[in-house]
């Protein structure tokens, strides 16, 4: 009977591999599980900065509301926003 120990080294590299495995099946956008989203979180999902966010609202791109001094985006608007500026590939 063979045994092999498996030290933290070896844990912690099937877990580098298993993870690197998980990012090539999943898609690369997170889920919008929420009604409303803050800034943050927006920019979160769509890999921007807070000034190309303030941009795409200054060009009505993605709707918002302002309430007590923050700003709110709809998930639906943002997944809205999304189907409207998807572009197919040739």
């Amino acid at each position: 009977m063979n045994v092999e120990i498996l030290t933290k080294q070896d844990i912690e590299q099937l877990k580098q591999e298993l993870l690197e495995e998980i990012r090539k099946v999943q898609p690369d956008h997170k889920e919008i599980n929420k009604k409303w989203l803050k800034t943050n979180e927006v920019c979160d999902i769509l890999k921007c900065s807070p000034g190309t966010l303030q941009n795409l609202r200054i060009q009505r791109v993605i709707e918002f509301t302002k309430f007590g001094g923050t700003l709110y985006y709809s998930a639906d608007s943002i997944n809205k926003a999304l189907e409207q500026n998807k572009r197919k590939v040739a």
